[in-house]
C-alpha cells in the first residue's frame, strides 16, 4: 500500500481550521516556467475547475500607503476604478510583484486572501455568490482552497462588489 504524502499546512490552513471555517484543499503541479498573466485560468482547466468560480487575489496600493486585497475569477480583469469605489478610496493601483512578499507573506501565483501577515481591507467579485464553492489560492503554489464564499467573506470581513472590468 502506498503511503499518502502529508500536505504541508499554510498559515491560510491553519488560520481557517483555528477558525473553524470548513475547506477543502487540491494540489496541482507546478509549472515555474509560467509566469503568464493567464496563470490561474491553466490552473483551474488543470483542475477541472470553473474558471468562473476560480478566483485570483491581487493586492493593491491606495494613494495613502495602504493596501486592499481583491478577489476577482481569474478569467476576468480587476477594474481598479470599480474596486477603489468599493473601498472608499479615491483611487488604487496594483502592488509591484517584487513587494508582494514582504507585505503579505506570499508570492505571486500563491497569495491567498487568508492568512497574510497583517488583515486588510478585502473585496471579492459579487459572481462568488453565484456558487456554492469557490476556488482561491491556499498560500503557496501547487495548493488550491475549495470554500463557500459566504465563508469567505465572513472569515475575512470581505465586501462583496462589483469590482472586474466588463
Amino acid at each position: 500500500m502506498a503511503r499518502r504524502e502529508k500536505l504541508q499546512k499554510t498559515n491560510a490552513m491553519r488560520e481557517l481550521e483555528a477558525a473553524g471555517v470548513p475547506f477543502a484543499s487540491e494540489t496541482y503541479e507546478v509549472d515555474e516556467s509560467d509566469t503568464s498573466s493567464e496563470l490561474g485560468l491553466h490552473i483551474a482547466q488543470m483542475l477541472g475547475e470553473d474558471p468562473a468560480a476560480s478566483f485570483k487575489t491581487l493586492v493593491c496600493v491606495t494613494p495613502g500607503g495602504g493596501h486592499v486585497v481583491c478577489c476577482v475569477p481569474v478569467a476576468d480583469e480587476l477594474d481598479l476604478k470599480k474596486a477603489a469605489a468599493a473601498a472608499g478610496e479615491k483611487s488604487l493601483s496594483l502592488m509591484h510583484v517584487r513587494d508582494l512578499e514582504p507585505v503579505t507573506g506570499y508570492v505571486r501565483g500563491g497569495c491567498s486572501p487568508v492568512g497574510m501577515k497583517k488583515r486588510f481591507p478585502t473585496l471579492i467579485d459579487e459572481t462568488a455568490q453565484l456558487f456554492d464553492e469557490i476556488h482561491v489560492s491556499g498560500g503557496r503554489r501547487g495548493l488550491s482552497l475549495v470554500i463557500a464564499p459566504d465563508d469567505l467573506a465572513r472569515f475575512c470581513d470581505a465586501t462583496l462588489a462589483d469590482i472586474v472590468r466588463d
